[in-house]
């Protein structure tokens, strides 16, 4: 893994983001999104399933779902000597969250190489906030929108990918690696299916949002040990976020 080697980790900005249903049911949305999404779910649906069996699913897709959490870790220092920085952007709010979030990136990328990190970003995290961002009228920072990019000018790295090794029909979960790799694991509470539920029905973004940090702190040491590094330790990792 040349190419991280020659990677200042300081540079690189890892994410995380957790998605909900637009709405908290099926009956709640909007006439014409339901219309559609009767219209989408029909690919998955078994033949005895209705559009509101498969609602939960809805979180999965830009169109349908909102983000109500984007996490974002740092790396500090040297390969002697790292720690971890979290913040995390979060609420009901889908406008203030991605305009912050822009922000913040918009200003973590003056001046630097800057790369952006998640796993399976490119599938998932990485187009699902820009489709977010265009459908709430927020300028798309420069980093994330790829149109018209040749690929080595794409600056998004996807441990799932690295993971790959060209190997293109291979999914693994980040679970799965940090298993593989020794690394505590980031699902102690609840994962990703949960996340509707718990934000929808007990109302705990503060929940949500500490699942989300473990997971960006997950990705970063797979990241490290990605090129051969050794953990950073729980008591050089810090959140700055207001809980």
């Amino acid at each position: 893994m040349k190419l991280l080697k020659d990677t200042n980790p300081s540079n690189v900005l890892f994410l995380d983001i957790e998605t909900v249903p637009v709405s908290p049911d099926y009956a709640s949305m909007d006439t014409r999104l339901a219309r559609l999404w009767e219209k989408k779910s029909a690919w998955f649906r078994k033949d005895d399933e209705q559009p509101e069996d498969v609602f939960d699913r809805a979180g999965i897709y830009s169109e349908f779902g909102k983000i109500i959490t984007i996490s974002v870790g740092l790396v500090k220092g040297n390969e002697n000597n790292r720690s971890i920085r979290l913040k995390s952007f979060f609420g009901d709010d889908e406008y203030k969250l991605l305009e912050e979030f822009g922000v913040m990136l918009n200003n973590f990328c003056t001046g630097k190489e800057a790369l952006l990190c998640a796993h399976n970003g490119k599938e998932f995290d990485f187009p699902y906030i820009a489709r977010r961002m265009l459908i709430n009228g927020i300028n798309i920072p420069a980093i994330l929108d790829n149109a018209g990019k040749k690929p080595w000018e794409i600056s998004l790295l996807d441990t799932m990918e690295l993971w790959k090794f060209g190997d293109y029909k291979h999914y693994t979960s980040l679970e799965l690696i940090t298993t593989l790799l020794n690394i505590p694991t980031p699902k102690d509470d609840i994962d990703g299916s949960m996340v509707a539920s718990v934000y929808w029905k007990d109302k705990d973004l503060n929940r949500i949002m500490e699942y989300c940090e473990k997971d960006v702190i997950a990705l970063i040491q797979v990241f490290l040990r990605f090129r051969n590094e050794g953990l950073v330790s729980e008591s050089d990792i810090e959140s700055v976020t207001i809980r």
